[in-house]
C-alpha cells in the first residue's frame, strides 16, 4: 500500500492525512468541462435508474450535483427533485429546490455521482432517510502499488475513498443498504485508459 493510504474493515482504501482543497464554482467548471456530454450522461444515469426500479420515484435528492445537469434531466420526469452541494453552488432550475441539510427530509432516491469519494466521513450517510441510494464512483481495481500510484482517479486530497465492487457492497451493507444491481454503463461516455472498467455505478435498497 502506498504511503498515506490504508484499508479499513470494509476493504475501502482511504487517504490517512488530508490537506483539504477548495471546492468552489471554478472547481466545478474545471471538472465538468472535461465531459462535454454531461447531458447525455445524465440521460444515461436516469435511464439506468428507472430501468432497475421499474417505477418513477416521487422525491429524488442529488448530493454534490455539480453543474446540475442530472437534476435538470431528472426533473422532467420525477415530480420532486432536490439538490445539495457545497455553497456557493450552481443555481438550479426553477422546478428543482436546493437543500442545505441532507438529513432533514425523506427521499425515495438519493444520488451520489462522483461525490461520495470526496466526503470527509462517508459513514455519516447512514443517517439519510431514503429507500434507495444510487452511486457512481471511480472503480479502483488496485492491480498493484504502481498501478494505484499512476491511476488517474487517485487525486490526493480530493478523492479520499477508493472502492471496488466488494468494498462498495460491504460499505453499503454496514449502513443497512443491500445491493440491487451494478454496471459500468458510464464507460460508454467516460472511456477507460485500459481494459478495466472505469466507473462503478450501483443501486442499493434500504434493508
Amino acid at each position: 500500500m502506498l504511503d498515506n493510504y490504508s484499508k479499513n474493515e470494509d476493504n475501502i482504501i482511504y487517504q490517512i492525512n488530508i490537506e483539504k482543497i477548495q471546492y468552489d464554482l471554478d472547481y466545478v467548471n474545471s471538472r465538468y468541462s472535461i465531459y462535454p456530454t454531461t447531458n447525455s450522461m445524465s440521460h444515461l444515469r436516469l435511464g439506468y435508474l428507472l430501468g432497475i426500479l421499474n417505477f418513477i420515484p416521487n422525491k429524488l435528492l442529488d448530493i454534490g450535483y455539480g453543474n446540475g445537469d442530472f437534476l435538470k434531466v431528472a426533473s422532467t420526469i420525477i415530480p420532486n427533485c432536490y439538490g445539495n452541494d457545497i455553497e456557493p453552488a450552481y443555481p438550479l432550475t426553477n422546478n428543482v429546490n436546493f437543500i442545505s441539510n441532507i438529513y432533514d427530509n425523506h427521499f425515495d432516491v438519493v444520488c451520489f455521482f462522483d461525490s461520495l469519494e470526496h466526503f470527509d466521513n462517508i459513514y455519516e450517510i447512514k443517517e439519510l432517510k431514503t429507500e434507495y441510494i444510487y452511486i457512481s464512483v471511480p472503480w479502483c481495481h488496485y492491480v498493484n502499488d504502481e498501478w494505484f500510484k499512476n491511476w488517474k482517479h487517485r487525486r490526493e486530497n480530493e478523492h479520499l475513498w477508493h472502492f471496488d465492487l466488494p468494498a462498495l457492497v460491504n460499505f453499503m451493507k454496514s449502513i443497512n443498504f443491500k445491493y440491487i444491481a451494478h454496471s459500468n454503463i458510464e464507460d460508454v461516455i467516460r472511456k477507460s485508459d485500459s481494459d478495466l472498467p472505469n466507473i462503478l455505478t450501483a443501486l442499493f435498497k434500504k434493508m
